[in-house]
């Protein structure tokens, strides 16, 4: 039980974690700009950005640490850097510009892009920057930077995180199967209240990493 908990502890914090961040809902309008409405084509790039971004995030968890280790930078940095990057983010949902260059240009592609060409091209800018972004990938550096150490837990904590990492791209991969559903339910109004609240939680999230680095700095010997 000592071990079972802390990994179903795991298993559940990362998703809750991640999903708050990686927002599919907010992501949802340049999926259906650039999938259209086909059902085939929207399950098929849907399952195809789920796949990129659970690779994605296994690589930050895995080897996020190594990379900070080899450049010389520490995890507290890496919260404020990431922080920051995620409160703008959300001060950025908040406050709109009319055109966004990212999704005019998935609206555009769709325009002229086959189906098995969207598919191809399902990584930019479907999974990132929007899906998994530098927010995600700070993120999950810092979640992988609490792996154990030892070789057999460590092994044990990759394996709770890429089953945790699934979970995550499974609701990516639902949420943006039925995007198209998902804002007719909602409306115009719903979609845009929906997306304020969510940048308003993103912005709090980031001050809440800054701060957090920020302590975790001022503590260093």
């Amino acid at each position: 039980m000592e071990l079972v908990l802390p990994a179903l502890h795991a298993l559940v914090a990362l998703p809750l974690t991640l999903l708050p961040i990686i927002d599919p809902l907010s992501t949802a309008p340049v999926f259906v700009a650039t999938a259209g409405r086909s059902r085939d084509v929207a399950a098929r790039l849907a399952r195809q950005v789920a796949i990129n971004s659970w690779i994605v995030i296994v690589v930050s968890l895995v080897l996020g640490a190594q990379v900070l280790a080899l450049f010389g930078i520490s995890l507290p940095v890496v919260r404020i850097g990431g922080g920051l990057l995620l409160a703008a983010t959300g001060w950025q949902m908040l406050h709109p510009k009319d055109e966004d260059d990212v999704q005019v240009a998935a609206t555009h592609d769709a325009q002229v892009l086959s189906e098995t060409e969207i598919v191809r091209r399902s990584f930019f800018p479907l999974t990132f920057p929007l899906t998994t972004g530098p927010g995600v990938i700070a993120t999950s550096i810092a979640l992988g930077t609490e792996l154990p150490r030892t070789p057999m837990l460590f092994v044990a904590g990759v394996g709770v995180a890429m089953v945790g990492t699934a979970l995550t791209a499974w609701v990516v991969y639902l949420t943006f199967k039925h995007a198209s559903f998902l804002l007719d339910r909602l409306g115009e109004i719903g979609t845009l209240v929906m997306m304020r609240l969510f940048a308003f939680l993103l912005l709090c999230i980031g001050i809440q990493f800054m701060f957090t680095g920020w302590v975790e700095f001022k503590l260093r010997p």
